[in-house]
């Protein structure tokens, strides 16, 4: 098990990575934060709402399933979303420079972390 600021650390140094942080989607409030680059507290609370509709989506289908992780893909930056294993409101959030980053490597190592973390 890992602590926030080391597992958000640890992301952060992958290569390509601009910003790692850990966000409570029922508040939309940053628990902790790694990189530089990007306005951490403006992408919580915007990423925050992606989250929300993504989860309200599946309840009300009635999917009897959980979400391994959101991308979104711009034009120069990937954005990993990834809601924790132990608790689905709180999710990793992971910046990529789109040039500079193995995508599906960052996938991998964001699960490493979801089931590292100490929460």
């Amino acid at each position: 098990m890992s602590n926030i600021t080391e597992s958000l650390e640890n992301l952060a140094r992958m290569d390509g990575a601009i910003v790692a942080a850990l966000v409570d989607s029922s508040t939309g409030m940053l628990l902790g934060g790694s990189g530089n680059g990007l306005d951490l507290e403006i992408g919580a609370a915007g990423t925050t709402e992606v989250v929300r509709a993504e989860l309200k989506t599946i309840k009300a289908m009635g999917l009897r399933d959980t979400v391994d992780d959101v991308l979104i893909t711009l034009s120069s930056q990937f954005h990993v979303i990834r809601p924790t294993a132990r608790n689905p409101e709180v999710f990793l959030y992971l910046v990529l420079d789109r040039d500079k980053s193995n995508l599906g490597l960052a996938r991998i190592k964001v699960k490493d972390v979801d089931s590292q973390l100490e929460l």
